[in-house]
């Protein structure tokens, strides 16, 4: 081609040659423990549905109810035509949950972030953001005109420093509450401190903590004790945890209506069916209902990282154990493709996570658990990283 398309495809081609490339695999079954994918039934470790709720027959039943009396589609957005009474019923519910005056549902994480930060910041404003947040918030502050800087992960010293140097306008400070690829915890009691101290908003996006963590599974907020005051937003996943899809932003009536008004990403996109927030009232009453999900998933990862320790296997330290998100770091996108493959071929699915994903040099495999795994699962999962550790030379 003349054009700059024909760009393209060299920067594909050394991709492939650093093992950089990726691959969409094809599910051709429900998603669960074991799922069959490019043709293969395979133990999965690689999924977000955290409760194994996805295929739950009650959440199932609620969708299928409701798409039978509303139908699939919800035909317009939440400000024209398209914003349903179960809407309403899910948003309220959601603000129980989370002990805030009112939510507001949006058709994913990634739109809830934009949106948020392109509503409340602008030029003159400073956004403060952990190294290893997630790309939607990093998105989102490219993208909202606020100056913003980013402190070194989980360092409250190095955030301290800049905001003293740098908070002008309205400050914010943006932070997952469960961070993604390590699985290890955001300091949000310190984090609550220091927004106090400097007159700045504390966002937390909580969508691989909501669920899991807390006494009732409403999340890091619940788990750091920390009400509507001190965290003032907070944004949770329904497509995790709770196994559905979709987000929402909870807080303050003022930030749910400015939010309604004027957030672009929610006033021009399309609502999410009715049945979709059928099925998440389903599951968040089972969440709330059936707490032994949660503590299933803390034997399993009890399991595991003793299992890890008393194999050599190298994992990270601290509140990582408290999370369903456990990375084994090997370090190069070689090694982690060939662990990866390795697991595979012993019917396991771990997906190798490499840059941009993660820092250059860090590769890993994610591991992550469903409270539908059981022990049995786990142990399969230790003899073969064991043995794929020690062929790809990966043991401490």
């Amino acid at each position: 081609m003349d054009n700059w398309l024909g760009q393209l495809a060299p920067k594909l081609q050394q991709a492939q040659t650093t093992d950089a490339y990726r691959r969409r695999r094809e599910l051709n079954s429900a998603q669960g423990p074991w799922v069959s994918i490019d043709g293969r039934r395979m133990l999965n470790f690689s999924s977000n549905d955290y409760l194994a709720l996805a295929n739950h027959p009650e959440v199932v039943e609620a969708f299928t109810d409701a798409a039978g009396r509303y139908g699939v589609g919800s035909g317009a957005s939440h400000l024209v035509v398209g914003h349903h009474g179960l809407h309403h019923q899910l948003e309220c519910a959601l603000a129980d949950y989370t002990g805030r005056e009112r939510a507001l549902v949006f058709s994913s994480g990634y739109m809830a972030n934009l949106g948020l930060l392109q509503t409340l910041l602008g030029k003159g404003d400073s956004l403060f953001q952990d190294k290893l947040n997630h790309a939607s918030l990093i998105d989102g502050g490219l993208s909202c005109g606020a100056k913003q800087l980013r402190y070194r992960h989980r360092d409250i010293e190095h955030l301290e420093s800049l905001l003293q140097k740098h908070a002008q306008g309205r400050a914010m400070l943006v932070t997952d509450g469960v961070f993604s690829m390590d699985g290890d915890l955001a300091p949000l009691t310190q984090l609550a401190t220091l927004a106090e101290r400097y007159n700045a908003v504390l966002m937390v996006d909580d969508a691989h903590g909501f669920g899991v963590l807390g006494e009732t599974g409403a999340g890091s907020a619940q788990y750091a004790n920390l009400n509507q005051q001190q965290l003032p937003i907070l944004m949770g996943t329904l497509g995790k945890a709770l196994g559905v899809a979709g987000a929402f932003v909870a807080g303050s009536n003022d930030l749910v209506e400015t939010l309604i008004q004027s957030a672009r990403n929610y006033t021009y996109t399309t609502a999410l069916p009715a049945a979709c927030s059928a099925a998440t009232l389903a599951a968040l009453h089972i969440s709330r209902s059936e707490p032994q999900r949660r503590e299933n998933l803390k034997s399993l990862l009890r399991q595991f990282h003793s299992g890890c320790q008393s194999r050599g296997i190298p994992l990270p330290s601290g509140e990582a154990s408290l999370t369903p998100i456990v990375p084994i770091i090997v370090g190069s996108n070689q090694r982690a493709m060939a662990l990866s493959n390795y697991l595979g071929q012993h019917d396991m699915l771990a997906v190798a996570i490499r840059p941009p994903t993660v820092p250059v040099g860090s590769a890993r495999l994610r591991i992550s658990f469903s409270a539908g795994h059981s022990a049995a699962d786990v142990t399969s999962l230790l003899d073969v990283l064991e043995s794929g550790c020690k062929e790809i030379g990966a043991l401490v």
